[in-house]
């Protein structure tokens, strides 16, 4: 038997034991992908192979942390894709303020970046005091980053033409105090967010939303957990909600397709029909 193949059993049954001892389920996610990201993993911790990792892993709740932060996908940025932020204002903006009162679910969070972008169009809109912001993540080492809402100085300027980009109103240094080489995000943005850790192969969704963004996240996954994730926003979206997806994802193929139709062509942004 080749390396290889050897090397991609070690990985079902680390997989398999992370998902007993642990609970984090990683079995359907894209092979390729994330072999890439274990082995990086793999050869930072200095393990000559899988098994030698595995007994250590599931023995050394610490040494997981540190697995789990490896192969999770925390690269972001706020404002990114300025047209699908420009989108949300112009064609999604309208609809919501229909309601009340709106919820949005903000699923892979990362490091709370989308959330933060979604905080300040919303506040521009006209929604202070009106909407509520639910950002998970399984990864809580960048769920308290998040939570902190701190970014290196040296993103500022990409951010600000993201958001200039993308339609926005004011000056975007309003929005943060800068420190040294960080910038902090201003308290009322924070207090617009709820962050807490979630996880969507194996929790349960987290009440009736209005809007769900999962940018860029679906493309790690098989096609199998894919349903099932969709099949979980779309339990938890009311009818005339707007499901958000990544540039390169597509509601197309998918079971539950046939209940959505997109907003602006090439957005990705979904909007469910009313039954």
């Amino acid at each position: 038997m080749e390396l290889s193949a050897i090397e991609d059993i070690e990985i079902r049954l680390l997989l398999e034991g992370i998902f007993r001892v642990y609970g984090y389920d990683f079995r359907e996610y894209a092979e390729a992908s994330l072999k890439r990201r274990l082995t990086q993993w793999l050869q930072k911790n200095g393990f000559n192979s899988f098994s030698e990792a595995q007994e250590r892993v599931l023995r050394d709740r610490k040494l997981f942390s540190g697995l789990l932060e490896g192969i999770t996908v925390n690269v972001s940025e706020m404002f990114r894709d300025a047209q699908f932020f420009k989108a949300v204002r112009e064609e999604v903006v309208p609809h919501l303020k229909t309601y009340p009162f709106i919820k949005i679910w903000v699923a892979g969070c990362a490091a709370g970046e989308e959330a933060y972008s979604l905080a300040i169009l919303l506040g521009e809109e006209g929604f202070d005091g009106h909407f509520r912001i639910y950002a998970t993540d399984i990864n809580e080492t960048v769920l308290q980053q998040a939570e902190e809402g701190i970014y290196p100085l040296d993103k500022m300027q990409q951010f600000t033409q993201g958001y200039q980009r993308a339609g926005g109103k004011k000056d975007f240094a309003d929005y943060y105090t800068a420190r040294y080489d960080r910038a902090i995000l201003s308290q009322k943005l924070k207090n617009a967010i709820v962050f807490a850790s979630h996880n969507l192969t194996v929790d349960a969704g987290i009440g009736e939303m209005q809007m769900i963004l999962c940018r860029n996240l679906l493309i790690y996954f098989r096609p199998v957990l894919k349903e099932r994730v969709l099949c979980l926003f779309d339990a938890s979206l009311s009818n005339g909600g707007f499901l958000c997806l990544g540039m390169k994802e597509t509601l197309s193929g998918r079971g539950i397709s046939g209940r959505y139709r997109e907003m602006v062509h090439g957005t990705r942004i979904y909007r469910k029909q009313y039954a």
